[in-house]
């Protein structure tokens, strides 16, 4: 197991990932949540929302090209909620599974048309689409709520280095709010993600360059780089 000492040690470790991804993309949500806070914080959770749940499955790129399609056309819930669900499969066309999202997402305008997006969990997870891993991006990068979401590189990487010992994403999720400060929570999954991407990848790791090499456990790892 890899041990972090305190908030020092934590400062430590996030502030190395963050030295080493310094260069990496900011994921296409991350982004858009960063560029439209600027513009219309009003707006802004229903963009994250459509933007988290076009995300699935599909590449950042993509992911961005379509989302901007889709608020040029739809700037707010309740123009998405006044188009058809093949226009909404038009509009974020080609992003994996587009027509089972132009359905969530027009369901999803339907139902908070005239309340907005809430800032709760267990009401987002109500939502046709939403999962802890969206709720949670959610509340972090919209409302600005402590939420650790865990995808598969954080719930890979986490475990890999033998921070946490744990089988599924939603187990991790609880196992990481047990042990990394919650000011932390938000920017988590940005790093580790670019992380995973550059140098922790699923298969054959770049080890020879990993900052955490000599400590790292290297957990179900069969061959490195």
């Amino acid at each position: 197991m890899m041990n972090i000492d305190g908030e020092s040690g934590w400062d430590r470790f996030i502030s190395t990932i963050a030295q080493e991804v310094g260069g990496a993309p900011i994921p296409s949500v991350t982004s858009i949540a960063d560029e439209e806070g600027k513009e219309d914080n009003q707006n802004l959770p229903y963009r994250v929302l459509a933007s988290t749940i076009i995300s699935l499955r599909t590449k950042d790129a993509v992911t961005l090209d379509a989302s901007m399609r889709l608020f040029k056309t739809a700037p707010d819930m309740k123009s998405l909620a006044a188009l058809g669900e093949e226009t909404i499969a038009d509009l974020i066309y080609p992003a994996g599974f587009y027509r089972v999202k132009a359905g969530q997402l027009r369901k999803i305008a339907e139902m908070l048309k005239d309340k907005g997006v809430p800032a709760d969990r267990e009401k987002l997870l109500e939502l046709p689409g939403v999962g802890r891993k969206t709720a949670n991006l959610v509340l972090g990068l919209a409302f600005g709520i402590p939420a650790i979401c865990v995808d598969i590189h954080v719930h890979r990487i986490s475990n890999r280095l033998g921070l946490i010992s744990t089988r599924t994403p939603e187990e991790s999720e609880k196992a990481l709010e047990q042990i990394l400060p919650s000011r932390f929570w938000i920017g988590i999954n940005t790093l580790l993600v670019a992380f995973g991407q550059q140098v922790c990848t699923p298969v054959s790791p770049w080890c020879s360059r990993c900052p955490f090499a000599e400590k790292c456990p290297r957990i179900d790892v069969g061959r490195s780089r």
